[in-house]
């Protein structure tokens, strides 16, 4: 069965103003920020992936470690006929959900949604002719915009990997959960990744690896922003941070002004001092009670929670109720 076309919501026009609002708001604020989500073009996906083959970035191999353990039991807890996945990228790891539904007899559609055309267009037409039993149905849209806009009718499984929600302040979790929450039907499944709390001497390298690879890729939302917007940012300027903050139980990657700059961009012209610093990631890490009571909180009762070997890393399987 050849790949549905891609439901579009989410369009260059959209992106760019977005990128608009987002400099407007995060340059004017005290302390300066950038979201993450500006780190991925081209060059910076390519970073990322490269990140992720590093021996300090534990987070990808303890997931699909995890993945690899528990696959088996999702498919035969939640018996989904419709697998969701947000952010989806290259759905790498996802093949190992799709195998174990498709094993259990379950699976009819899959269901990407990504904000890149490209990334969804080359993913699904790979995954559409690997399964060629299963409809496959990419939504090119922004997780945190177009909840509603999921496939409707069966058992849906809704898997948001990555420990991306780690990425969202406590608000803007409780507002992702909580829509998320009313995109499904009661007995609706969702598949959490989080990254767990441990020893911050392994959390803090690998936002920081020996090889720089994380830091030019930090440096690239710099990048970005000079080529979408004509800003006139010197990357190379900035140092890359990675700080601990031990209270909140997060890592924020920073960038730091190596000296006093003016930053013209938009209608802007932002001063920054010597050493002040641009926060562009918060990457929250999770306890497993914590994570319960916020899915609780948004109307979803975590059901089960599983971790790698080692236990860096949780999947939690919740359902709507």
């Amino acid at each position: 069965m050849s790949a549905d076309p891609l439901e579009i919501h989410l369009d260059e026009r959209d992106l760019a103003r977005s990128l608009r609002e987002d400099v407007r708001a995060g340059l004017t604020a005290n302390p300066k920020w950038l979201p993450p989500k500006w780190f991925y073009d081209a060059r910076g996906s390519e970073l990322f992936e490269e990140i992720t083959r590093l021996p300090e970035y534990y987070p990808t191999r303890a997931e699909r470690a995890a993945l690899v353990r528990h696959a088996a039991r999702i498919a035969e807890v939640t018996e989904a006929k419709t697998l969701i996945e947000l952010g989806s990228g290259s759905s790498e790891k996802t093949r190992l959900l799709l195998d174990a539904l498709s094993d259990q007899g379950t699976l009819g559609t899959f269901a990407p949604l990504d904000v890149s055309v490209s990334a969804l267009r080359q993913s699904t037409a790979t995954l559409a002719a690997d399964y060629p039993r299963l409809r496959v149905r990419g939504i090119v849209g922004d997780f945190t915009r177009h909840l509603d806009r999921l496939p409707t009718g069966g058992r849906r499984l809704v898997a948001f990997l990555g420990g991306t929600i780690g990425n969202l302040l406590p608000d803007e979790r409780a507002a992702f959960l909580g829509a998320m929450r009313a995109a499904l039907e009661t007995g609706d499944w969702l598949l959490l990744g989080t990254d767990l709390v441990k020893d911050p001497a392994i959390i803090v390298p690998a936002y920081d690896d020996a090889a720089g690879v994380t830091a030019e890729f930090d440096r690239n939302v710099l990048r970005v922003v000079n080529r979408e917007l004509g800003a006139d940012f010197v990357p190379e300027k900035f140092r890359h941070v990675a700080h601990w903050d031990a209270e909140r139980e997060w890592i924020e990657m920073r960038l730091r002004a190596q000296r006093p700059m003016r930053v013209r961009v938009l209608d802007l012209t932002v001063d920054f001092a010597e050493g002040e610093d641009l926060r562009t990631e918060v990457s929250a890490k999770f306890r497993p009670d914590g994570v319960a009571a916020e899915l609780a909180a948004a109307g979803f009762t975590a059901e089960e929670f599983w971790t790698d070997p080692d236990g860096l890393f949780g999947l939690t399987l919740a359902r709507a109720c």
